[in-house]
């Protein structure tokens, strides 16, 4: 069998590594691919919105699944190009897509459904938004209706952060038209917790549950990024929560896409938060998470292709999904002034200080090769994870290969998986 695999960073990485255990298959490609998926898949120079390209690519290869892993081309219908084509392809249709792809359409289906989510409203001029924020209470949280690459949320600790917020977004396109449409919500307080699920449509298949750590620095200070380390599993998410978000989240929110004309097959993430009225959705994502991947996948016990063909064939009910009873830590090494400014092309160090270790695995974001060279290529540079038998073990190893890897201007957080309440 022959794999395409679309995307470029870590997600990518790690969907690729575990799809290259399976004995099912013979050759994957990756398109565009990054420095480390090189060493695992056949890189193909293809910009990952070309949906043309693609889908030529597929043919004259005679590709058997594509993998489509990023939230924009799976938005821009690019699943949809490939089925037109007579092509299975694994990810949501452009019109489930949405469910990320739009806040505000995210809001109103929870709204509609009564899947318990934050109060919000929706603006597309920021006068009328502001004399909400007025009359509202802070902290409050702005949100772009489109994609945003992870940085499009404000909590806004007070009104005049919150007016900078709206202008910035809707008059001074910081987001592009990502932003010309904003939801305002209530501020919710509680620990989150991610839990992605496979779905063909009709049955949802949790995966174990994760706990993505967000802000740039230690003890959740600085900037929003796409996020900077993560563990599994919550040490929060227990069996009660589990069948709680079962029955008032997960099922509710499949049964409504399906009963909205847009039935969603594919890997679904609900982001969470446990507040003191039970588990409420913060945010959908209609793909796999970034970094939450990379601790969710060394997990897995069973094949992930039979997982794709089982999604791809609504065959889901029929397929029993196993797990390993271990915990996964995942640090991220970042680039210095990410996620506003950095530069590229630094050369990376020790790599092969870490290359033996059964208990390590190096998931490359931003990574290149330059002159047969490794050189950081991006913000979010690698993904140091740890697989061992509980959460503080785990911690302790992708701390300890974490410290044998060098590139200048590299900074991580030293706190991902001790903080408890994230």
């Amino acid at each position: 069998m022959k794999i395409l695999v679309v995307g470029s960073g870590g997600r990518e990485h790690a969907i690729i590594w575990k799809i290259a255990q399976s004995k099912r298959v013979d050759k994957i490609y990756c398109a565009p691919g990054n420095g480390g998926i090189a060493s695992l898949a056949e890189c193909v120079d293809i910009n990952v919105m070309d949906k043309e390209s693609m889908v030529a690519f597929a043919k004259d290869n005679a590709i058997d699944i594509v993998f489509v892993a990023p939230d924009d081309p799976l938005v821009d219908g690019m699943v949809d190009a490939f089925e037109s084509a007579g092509i299975k392809a694994f990810g949501p249709r452009k019109n489930a897509a949405i469910i990320e792809g739009s806040k505000a359409f995210s809001k109103e289906l929870m709204k509609k459904y009564n899947i318990p989510t934050a109060g919000y409203e929706v603006f597309t001029d920021s006068d009328s938004a502001i004399k909400y924020l007025e009359k509202g209470t802070f902290p409050a949280v702005i949100k772009a209706d489109g994609l945003a690459l992870g940085k499009g949320v404000i909590i806004a600790q007070n009104l005049d952060e919150a007016k900078q917020a709206v202008h910035e977004m809707i008059d001074d396109g910081k987001f592009g038209k990502s932003g010309s449409r904003v939801v305002i919500e209530e501020f919710l307080t509680g620990p989150e917790v991610s839990v992605l699920a496979f779905t063909d449509g009709k049955t949802v298949k949790p995966m174990v549950s994760a706990q993505d750590h967000k802000r740039a620095y230690d003890n959740d200070e600085g900037l929003n990024t796409g996020g900077m380390g993560t563990f599994s599993p919550s040490r929060l998410y227990d069996d009660a929560k589990a069948k709680e978000c079962m029955e008032n989240i997960f099922l509710p929110t499949i049964r409504a896409m399906a009963n909205e004309g847009r039935p969603f097959k594919g890997v679904l993430y609900f982001g969470l938060m446990m507040t003191k009225d039970g588990v409420k959705v913060i945010e959908y994502n209609c793909r796999f998470g970034d970094p939450e991947t990379q601790v969710v996948l060394p997990r897995l016990k069973t094949d992930l292709v039979d997982i794709i063909e089982a999604v791809i064939d609504e065959k889901l009910d029929k397929l029993d999904i196993e797990w390993y009873d271990n915990a996964a830590v995942c640090v991220v090494e970042a680039s210095g002034g990410y996620p506003v400014s950095y530069k590229k092309g630094f050369p990376i160090t020790g790599l092969d200080a870490v290359a033996n270790d059964d208990n390590i695995v190096v998931f490359h974001a931003g990574t290149a090769i330059k002159d047969g060279n490794l050189v950081t290529n991006g913000g979010r540079v690698l993904g140091v994870t740890a697989v061992m038998d509980n959460l503080d073990n785990a911690i302790k190893k992708a701390y300890e290969a974490v410290s044998k890897i060098h590139f200048e201007g590299e900074f991580h957080r030293t706190d991902i998986g001790i903080k408890k309440y994230n």
